[in-house]
């Protein structure tokens, strides 16, 4: 027997789909759907995986200790959102709704909420900045890239982005509290 998601979702996917549709419209501009696919496969893991292995390259003294800390913390993230994820049932948009298309981007599974992509963005950007802020002026653009991909490529509602960001906020703060 399949879950069924929470009424809230039926809710939300009603006020949400008109605006998905209309983003996802503006992929008839050719360089833009290729801008959303490239940050889609960023935030895949290429990015984070590079992002965890430099850290020893960028802090002689400490990278040790973070590429232990990122690690831990991303892998702590992702096995709470996987159970989120399978627990809350969120169809994707461009399941639930005939006018939203998806953009030729494979979906990892069935349902869109929360965001994981957003979530490891945010948490990512958010331990860079208090490790090495000066990397921020090229990943904050393409982590806010990486979450409007999402929404653009028809894969999430903007909900299912906003709470990959608490996630990913969350996720950072717990991680900053643990290893300081």
């Amino acid at each position: 027997m399949k879950p069924l998601p929470p009424a809230v979702f039926d809710r939300l996917d009603l006020i949400e789909w008109q605006l998905c549709r209309r983003l996802v419209g503006c992929n008839v501009h050719r360089p833009w759907l290729m801008l959303l696919r490239l940050a889609s496969r960023l935030g895949d893991w290429p990015l984070w995986v590079g992002l965890i292995l430099a850290q020893p390259l960028l802090d002689s003294v400490n990278g040790g200790r973070r590429l232990v800390e990122y690690t831990a913390t991303a892998l702590v993230a992702i096995a709470c959102y996987r159970v989120l994820k399978t627990r809350l049932c969120r169809e994707r948009p461009f399941i639930t709704f005939t006018g939203i298309i998806r953009c030729g981007e494979p979906a990892r599974d069935r349902y869109s909420f929360p965001s994981g992509h957003t979530m490891h963005a945010v948490l990512f950007c958010l331990l860079t900045a208090v490790h090495a802020a000066w990397l921020l002026p090229w990943l904050v653009p393409i982590a806010l890239l990486i979450a409007v991909s999402r929404v653009g490529l028809g894969l999430h509602y903007i909900s299912d982005v906003l709470a990959g960001a608490l996630l990913g906020t969350a996720f950072a703060m717990l991680s900053l509290a643990l290893f300081g």
